[in-house]
């Protein structure tokens, strides 16, 4: 058989994928319609195997896939369709409004940590609020700011708490926040029990170990990334590493080709290799918990191992198309999450790209450089234009970074599987977590060496334009260093990368330069660092910064638009991730630092990693007050022996500051509406201020009678794309009844403020958005 005719047969499940895929995505997005679309694709499947019943030749065989692809897609929409009554009834529930429901549920996801709290997949039991309880099983998020002892994978849960209808596509039909006394009705059983407690027992193994290589030892063996430090986590993404902790095919291939050898050695038969392959994978998926990419990889493994048994070893494509397709007509929601597109573009352009590549590479070096090379290229050629949807950077030395950190992965994953396995064991457990701390602190300083390197990320535009001029570039790229690409094809590529990176360069350094120079006098800045809080203060020359975001770069983007150097006075007003994970851009210059009560000896190391470099920590509460050139500011909360609230978003600082060319502020942090009454009944608050930063992201967890009493000109909603609805409508709607002018920095980017003679003005990083104060509406 010719290469062309192999790589044809390889390629021709492809068209299968796609259409359960394009199915999928079209079913989930319009659920009411997926039963009318199930019905036209299993008519049309129909009429196609008609006609290939009476077509002679290569057209018969080529109607007939076409029926196989029009049948798995109305498959698909089959599932979507059968599950839509239930969902239905779930998403009709009068949950709006902040009305406290009453949830039974049984986790079935990873419970992992984010900026605000932590998150897992659920399926409801029982849905009960007033006299109503609703008892169909349905998916839902929740997310929870307390996690307690045993919530893991496959407990059974009780809460209360408020809830939002998830978006379309979504495989959740609700997102739950629960409030406090989220409580165990069991914890997980057999199995599952057996996993929590291998995970668990892995990561008391490595806590005395250094950090933060210490952290990264569970998320390199069974995806654990609950110890990885904020800045080690900011370090992995800026150098494009933090792939290594997301459990994919590779860590599947390692662990079976493992399991293969183990039963070859032994004289096993192929049955039994097959079996002890499958129970080892099997076992290992329920150890890491079933993420997107895992059951992709998992999939596509059984597969290939059932071509094992029956002696017929697919192409690598065939068996990818065949396990995307039979995962769709599974979990049709599957087609929305970034993470299994993300493993599926990855797996397929090493399958397709990493060859050709390489072979272009082997002109110019060895081959096994060659080699080398060409895989990480690929997969960043392939997932870069997805990763920009949620983050709108490119990694600038992702590909080296990747290069000198593969021989360490594959080292780290299986030691520290080793070590998860005996973490009981007295010496072995902790010998081998020891020997795999080696190979996880390589990877850790590649990646803080790379992501502290000049022009380390480069920004890129946001959204589908995004994602479209960066696979343009990663194809004229690819185009220079294949062999046998026809000339004119690559001076077109030569041409188009010269005018991409002419733009750039305008676009980027000399538009910065126009930039900061049409910037105003500003006094208040709201910086646009995605769903995280930062807000900038000036006055006679001196700099405060309340919070830091997220992630350094978009903080470090917004302090050198603004002209930023020094930071007299940092606020830290709570410890979770979307207010302190910024920290790295201005670590060595502040001279005081505001923080609010330490959590965790994470938070604790941050405040000593900032008096180190040379900063004054004074711990706020109310009384606490000082000056910010000509302007003063006081702690309205929290009171110096807060009761009833525990550090966290209700014992966060909340600051007020005025005069000296600064409107009259007040900066709500994350205050939830409990705490917000118990601010208002401090008597603290004051009446009638010029600009207010919204609580918590514009969540609909807010007291109206506190904005009542600010009844701000201008209200500061500090929020990026998320998945908790934020803005809320509730809130918005409270400050248009009160006409405040609503700047959200989701929509025009940073808005700076101040004042003059003719009142506050506005100014928008989005020209369009541009405003008076005086001119209410959302912008």
């Amino acid at each position: 058989m010719s290469s062309r005719t192999a790589r044809r047969r390889d390629l021709r499940l492809v068209p299968v994928a796609l259409a359960a895929w394009g199915a999928a995505g079209v079913a989930t997005h319009l659920p009411t319609a997926s039963p009318g679309i199930a019905a036209g694709l299993w008519a049309l499947t129909a009429g196609l195997l008609a006609v290939a019943s009476r077509t002679p030749g290569r057209r018969r065989a080529d109607a007939a896939l076409a029926a196989v692809a029009l049948a798995c897609a109305a498959a698909v929409a089959s599932h979507v369709a059968l599950a839509q009554p239930a969902r239905a009834a779930a998403s009709a529930l009068e949950v709006d409004g902040g009305r406290v429901i009453a949830v039974d549920a049984n986790v079935v996801g990873k419970v992992e940590r984010g900026a605000s709290g932590w998150r897992f997949d659920a399926l409801t039991e029982r849905i009960a609020y007033g006299d109503r309880a609703f008892t169909a099983p349905v998916p839902v998020v929740v997310r929870t700011g307390d996690a307690p002892a045993g919530l893991d994978l496959g407990a059974r849960i009780q809460l209360r708490g408020t809830a939002f209808r998830a978006d379309a596509g979504d495989r959740a039909v609700l997102v739950i926040r629960a409030g406090p006394g989220l409580r165990l009705r069991a914890p997980p059983a057999g199995v599952l029990a057996a996993a929590a407690e291998l995970r668990g027992g892995l990561q008391e193994t490595v806590a005395g170990l250094p950090q933060p290589a210490a952290g990264l030892i569970a998320g390199l063996a069974v995806g654990d990334t609950s110890a990885v430090t904020a800045d080690l986590d900011t370090a992995m993404k800026t150098a494009s590493l933090s792939h290594l902790t997301a459990v994919s095919g590779a860590n599947c291939a390692l662990v079976v080709g493992l399991a293969f050898a183990a039963a070859a050695l032994t004289g096993a038969s192929r049955g039994l290799r097959v079996a002890a392959g499958v129970a080892t994978l099997s076992a290992f998926v329920v150890l890491v918990s079933p993420e997107p990419s895992v059951v992709r990889a998992g999939a596509m493994a059984a597969i290939a191992m059932l071509g094992v048994l029956l002696g017929r070893i697919g192409a690598g494509m065939s068996v990818l198309a065949l396990a995307i397709t039979v995962l769709l007509i599974v979990d049709p929601w599957l087609a929305g999450s970034l993470g299994f597109a993300l493993s599926s573009a990855a797996t397929a352009s090493l399958l397709l790209a990493a060859g050709p590549l390489a072979d272009g590479f082997a002109r110019w070096m060895p081959r096994p450089l060659a080699l080398a090379l060409a895989v990480p290229l690929a997969a960043q050629l392939a997932c870069g234009p997805l990763i920009v949807l949620i983050d709108p950077r490119v990694a600038v030395y992702g590909v080296v970074a990747n290069l000198l950190a593969a021989p360490a992965a594959p080292v780290g994953t299986v030691l520290g599987l080793a070590a998860c396995l005996t973490a009981g064991v007295p010496l072995i457990g902790p010998g081998l977590a020891a020997l795999a701390w080696v190979p996880s602190a390589w990877i850790a300083g590649t990646a803080t060496t790379f992501a502290a390197l000049p022009g380390s990320s480069a920004p890129w535009p946001e959204g589908l334009p995004g994602l479209a001029l960066l696979a343009i570039v990663g194809a004229c790229a690819a185009a220079l260093i294949v062999p046998g690409v026809a000339p004119a094809v690559r001076r077109t590529a030569v041409l188009l990368l010269a005018a991409f990176l002419g733009v750039g360069v305008a676009a980027g350094p000399v538009a910065a330069l126009i930039d900061r120079v049409r910037v105003p006098a500003w006094s208040i800045v709201a910086c646009d660092v995605g769903q995280g809080d930062a807000v900038l203060l000036r006055s006679a020359g001196r700099v405060a910064l309340v919070d830091t975001g997220p992630d350094p770069a978009p903080l470090g983007a917004c302090l050198d638009r603004f002209g930023v150097a020094r930071i007299d006075l940092l606020v830290l007003t709570h410890f979770d991730l979307d207010h302190r994970g910024g920290v790295a851009a201005v670590r060595g210059r502040v001279d005081t630092v505001l923080h609010g009560p330490p959590s965790s000896p994470e938070d604790v190391a941050l405040l000593a990693g900032l008096s180190d470099g040379g900063a004054r920590l004074v711990p706020g509460h109310a009384g606490v007050s000082g000056t910010l050139g000509e302007a003063g500011w006081r702690v309205l909360w929290p009171r110096a022996r807060e009761q009833g609230y525990g550090p966290g978003n209700d014992a966060g600082v909340i600051l007020a500051v005025e005069g000296g060319g600064i409107p009259s502020t007040v900066l709500l942090g994350d205050l939830s509406a409990s705490a917000q009454q118990g601010l208002l009944a401090t008597g603290r608050v004051p009446r009638g201020v010029a600009v207010v930063k919204v609580a918590h992201h514009g969540s609909a967890d807010q007291e109206p009678a506190l904005y009542a009493r600010l009844a701000p000109q201008v209200a500061l909603v500090t929020v990026g794309e998320n998945t908790y609805g934020h803005p809320r409508d509730e809130i918005l709607d409270v400050l248009d009844g009160l006409g405040a002018t609503v700047l959200r920095t989701d929509r025009g980017g940073a808005a700076a403020l101040w004042r003059t003679g003719e009142g506050i003005h506005v100014w928008r990083a989005d020209a369009s958005a541009a405003a008076s104060a005086g001119v209410t509406g959302r912008q």
